[in-house]
């Protein structure tokens, strides 16, 4: 792991990092006395997944979105095919969490495996704008990092705190969130609401209530959170910016461009250039 650069605030260490494992990766993780927060700024390495050692079958592994909280004093084992990837690194002093988690919380398995994907678009943005602030620091960077900072962890607790009701009474079942996620990686349009209840064989309703269940945040929020990672992955392979679009079923090349950039801060045009000059 290469350190690009690395700030300490109260609370926090912030870091800007590029790792790259040129073979398959085996190897155990424990955070120790904090919650390791990263964002993937590139498409995270194939593959990559998690298990947690003393919770999960030996046989169980989670695949890891691009927002990860790894809990402290938690045992993990992490794989991946091996690749490179950047990521913004946030390691939260665990009291800065659990501070504002109430006194009847409790680690369950929902909550766990919801921390290998965090689909909240608050604390993504968070992320982002560490990354932001340590490519570039502005005036007054180090307040601005330790407010960053404090936000991220109340996000953090509120996430984990939502993440209460289990899935076996009020979520998706599995083979119904594989069935979303096959629709929406097919080329074209997104899906209409009414399409995935189908397939899913239930009321509109149920659907959208069951999905913020399982995956913590709206189906519109998680749709253009897929669009902008199949983006990222193409965008590195060298394809071209209007062909992206089309084939992710963008009406125009700028509205492809607006998307992209709400979702990470950049246009598609400088990501990809960023992509080539450091990869």
């Amino acid at each position: 792991m290469f350190i690009e650069a690395e700030t300490q605030v109260p609370i926090a260490r912030v870091q800007l990092v590029r790792l790259d494992h040129p073979t398959p990766a085996d190897h155990p993780f424990q955070a120790v006395g904090v919650y390791y927060v990263d964002l993937c700024l590139t498409p995270r390495r194939p593959n990559a997944s998690a298990r947690y050692v003393d919770r999960w079958a030996p046989y169980r592994f989670q695949p890891m979105g691009t927002v990860i909280v790894l809990p402290p004093g938690q045992p993990l084992r992490l794989k991946t095919e091996g690749g490179r990837h950047r990521s913004v690194i946030c390691q939260l002093q665990a009291h800065a969490v659990d501070r504002h988690l109430p006194e009847d919380f409790e680690w369950t398995d929902r909550r766990r495996e919801a921390c290998l994907d965090i689909a909240s678009a608050p604390i993504r943005t968070l992320l982002q704008r560490l990354a932001v602030e340590m490519r570039r620091p502005g005036l007054a960077s180090a307040e601005m990092l330790e407010a960053t900072a404090l936000l991220l962890s109340i996000e953090i607790a509120r996430y984990l705190t939502d993440m209460s009701e289990p899935i076996e009474t009020g979520g998706l079942a599995a083979w119904r969130l594989r069935t979303i996620d096959r629709r929406i990686d097919e080329p074209g349009a997104l899906p209409k609401l009414a399409e995935l209840a189908s397939l899913c064989n239930m009321s509109v309703r149920h659907l959208t209530r069951g999905f913020r269940v399982s995956r913590g945040c709206s189906i519109s929020t998680y749709f253009a959170q897929k669009r902008v990672e199949a983006a990222k992955r193409r965008l590195a392979g060298g394809e071209s910016i209007k062909a992206i679009a089309s084939s992710l079923g963008f009406s125009s090349q700028s509205n492809f461009t607006n998307a992209f950039r709400r979702e990470t801060g950049v246009t598609p045009t400088l990501y990809k250039n960023r992509m080539l000059r450091r990869f």
